[in-house]
Order: structure tokens, then C-alpha cells, then sequence
């Protein structure tokens, strides 16, 4: 197959990426380097991309309508796998305009795109925000969303609604893939576990919000690719799959465990809770079981230890 990856220079992008050359598929990649964070990190992260025949990559934005139908009518394209986002809660929060031109024109236009070319797979990235703080765990995909607590929430809640209108008008097949806190090799730089790892390699204090009790479904990056791979492999008709890993770490033992990872301690600087941060996510990965054969096998302690390793590496 010929798949068509955006974000394809992130973290999750640039791993899938990678993993579908493995498995013998040419990839059409676009990333619009974001200044985010910065453009060598990404185009790093693309290295082991770049040296693969069946690796094309283009800059362009998914903001930019006749740039990405250009590029897609260009192409044989069976599927897009649409990663690209402006990411963050707190982001959100700061530039809810920008948040929304990204994650809800861009997907649009891209939806437009396939519509136009008669492309009719399509995979959306999204996120477990969109459950906001529901008290009802494990998170399942039959539970409302309609009440998201951040614009980054919002415009992922919207893109799922686009993909369903597309899906209903025009039989587009479509997998909308709630991602539960990935991390691991290439995380980006923003993030807990990377952000922490480096402050605790440096001495510095590490800011933590509240009173430590906030759990998050940590989600390792090989067990995401594992999930994204197989919805491009069945997608069909309209779909929502939670991918997590399906075990809630709590922040202070996340912070235990990096500290035992690293083999140093952390110094704490506590913080009031941020506006916009759910207090707890836990994925109900019993569909994406049953539909994709999911199954995550890296727990925190295991993958903590592999993100160190590449942590230490790369600053070497």
C-alpha cells in the first residue's frame, strides 16, 4: 500500500513511519516543522526514514488546502494516516486559535482531499482528553465525551465528528484511534517523562502539579504503533479505539520510577493543579482487543528503562 502519514517528523509519526517501510509499504510523509519545539530534533528523527527507497517526504501544511490536494493527487494513495496536530492541553489553553486551525481545518481539509481523489481510508489521530474528566473508569469508547475541558479536547472531539460526517455522506472508511499518553524514544521534549528525565539529569527541580495524585494511562510507543498498524490493516467502515496501555500510573509513582530508572532522585517543586488537566485516564482497550488484536505488553518500569536508555544515549 501506498499511505500517506502527516505529523510524519513527531514522535508517533516518525515511528510509524519507519515501522510501515518495515512492513513493506511505500510512505508519502509530510510534517510542517512546527516550531514547537526545535527542526533538528525532527528532521533526527526521520534519519532512519530517509535512507529508504520507498520513503517520500514533503514539507507542507495541512492548513494549506491546494498544497495537500496537490500532493495527494499526485500519489497513488490508499490510506491516510493523519497524525499532524497542534498538541497540548496547556498550548490549547494559550492559543485556542491556533489549536483549532490545525486540528479542525486541517483535518477538514484533508477529509475534503480524500473525498475529491476517492480516497476512501482514512485514519485520524485523537486523543483520550476528549473524555475530559469522567468518572466513570475504565474510559470506554461508548462513553460520552460531550464535555471536554480544554480546547485541545475540543478540537479533537470535532475532528471525530468530521470523520463521522464523512464517513456518513461519503462511505469513507474511517478509524479514529484515542491515543492514551505515549511515551518512549523521540517523546517530545514538553512531556512528563522526558521533561522530568532531563530535569533530573540536570540537578534542577521538576514542577509537579498537585498533590501527585493525578494518574495517567502511560502508553509506550512500540504498543501505539502496534495499534496504528493494525486499524490501517482493518479499517472499515466508522470506528473509535481506545489505545492504552490499560494500567494508571499515579504522578508520584511515575516520579519513583524514573528516579529508579536513572538511578538519581528528583528534587520536587510542588504546584497548584494546571486549568485544563484531567485528573485520571485509564483506556478500556477490551474493542481494540477483539477488533484489531491489540495487545500492549510494555509496563511503565519496562519502557521507563528503554526511554532511559535512549535518553542517555542521545546525550552522549
Amino acid at each position: 500500500m501506498n499511505i500517506f502519514v502527516t505529523g510524519s517528523a513527531g514522535f508517533i509519526g516518525s515511528h510509524l513511519s519507519e515501522q510501515l517501510l518495515t512492513d513493506g509499504h511505500c510512505v508519502t510523509a509530510i510534517d510542517n516543522f512546527d516550531p514547537f519545539y526545535e527542526r533538528d530534533v525532527k528532521e533526527a528523527n526521520l534519519e532512519g526514514c530517509f535512507t529508504h527507497k520507498w520513503f517520500a517526504f514533503h514539507e507542507a501544511d495541512i492548513r494549506d488546502q491546494n498544497a495537500i490536494e496537490e500532493l495527494l493527487g499526485n500519489q497513488a494513495i490508499d490510506v491516510i494516516v493523519h497524525l499532524a496536530a497542534k498538541a497540548g492541553v496547556r498550548p490549547s489553553i494559550v492559543d485556542p486559535a491556533g489549536t483549532y486551525g490545525a486540528n479542525v481545518n486541517g483535518t477538514l481539509h484533508l477529509l475534503e482531499a480524500a473525498r475529491k481523489l476517492s480516497i476512501t481510508k482514512f485514519i485520524f489521530a485523537s486523543s483520550s482528553s476528549v473524555y475530559g474528566n469522567n468518572e466513570i473508569v475504565p474510559f470506554s469508547e461508548t462513553h460520552s465525551v460531550d464535555d471536554p475541558i480544554s480546547p485541545y479536547a475540543a478540537s479533537k472531539k470535532a475532528g471525530e465528528l468530521l470523520c463521522y460526517t464523512y464517513h456518513h455522506l461519503y462511505d469513507m472508511d474511517v478509524s479514529c484511534l484515542r491515543f492514551f499518553t505515549v511515551y518512549g524514544p523521540r517523546q517530545r521534549p514538553d512531556l512528563a517523562i522526558h521533561k522530568f528525565a532531563r530535569l533530573i539529569m540536570q540537578n534542577r527541580p521538576i514542577p509537579v502539579y498537585g498533590d501527585g495524585s493525578m494518574q495517567r494511562d502511560f502508553t509506550y510507543i512500540d504498543d501505539i504503533i502496534q495499534g496504528v498498524v493494525a486499524a490501517v490493516d482493518c479499517c472499515a467502515g466508522y470506528e473509535i479505539y481506545n489505545l492504552g496501555e490499560s494500567q494508571p500510573v499515579r504522578l508520584d509513582t511515575l516520579i519513583k520510577e524514573i528516579e529508579k530508572a536513572m538511578g538519581q532522585k528528583a528534587i520536587i517543586e510542588r504546584l497548584p493543579n494546571q486549568p485544563g488537566d484531567v485528573c485520571q485516564t485509564y483506556a478500556d482497550i477490551g474493542k481494540a482487543r477483539d477488533k484489531l488484536g491489540y495487545r500492549p505488553h510494555t509496563n511503565i518500569q519496562k519502557g521507563l528503562e528503554k526511554f532511559v536508555r535512549w535518553l542517555n544515549d542521545s546525550n552522549g
